[in-house]
């Protein structure tokens, strides 16, 4: 999609949120420091990643706040974790921050001084084969 074409309003944002956007809703990207603004550039800016795959894994509602843990794959087999924050008003997600990351190796010096996270595919951290085309 070309970012300079409009959105049909529905937005993988708001399939991992669990809520409608707000039309004037602010994404915080702090890894990049990017923001972006309205549910119609959210939209054109998803728009570019068409092979990539999600699914949530748990959201938790904190009154007007949502915290949701969820994975994905921009297409390359590479599985990233992670947490966006919304904040609600009137039930629409106003303000969203994305934190992201790629799963990395244990370092060796700490190996001996942890145990392993029991991560199933079908758990809260999905695999490859438990996403899906939001």
């Amino acid at each position: 999609m070309n970012a300079n074409l409009e959105s049909n309003g529905e937005t993988r944002l708001a399939y991992i949120l669990g809520v409608p956007l707000a039309e004037n809703v602010v994404r915080q990207w702090p890894q990049m420091g990017e923001i972006v603004r309205t549910s119609t550039l959210i939209g054109s800016v998803e728009g570019n990643f068409a092979e990539l795959t999600l699914e949530v894994g748990r959201r938790l509602r904190l009154g007007d706040v949502l915290v949701i843990e969820w994975t994905c794959n921009y297409g390359d087999g590479r599985l990233y974790r992670n947490v966006t924050i919304g904040e609600l008003e009137n039930g629409e997600a106003v303000r969203v921050t994305d934190y992201w990351g790629e799963p990395t190796e244990t370092p060796l010096w700490r190996v001996p001084l942890t145990d392993r996270l029991e991560m199933p595919g079908d758990g809260i951290w999905k695999d490859n084969d438990h996403l899906s085309h939001h």
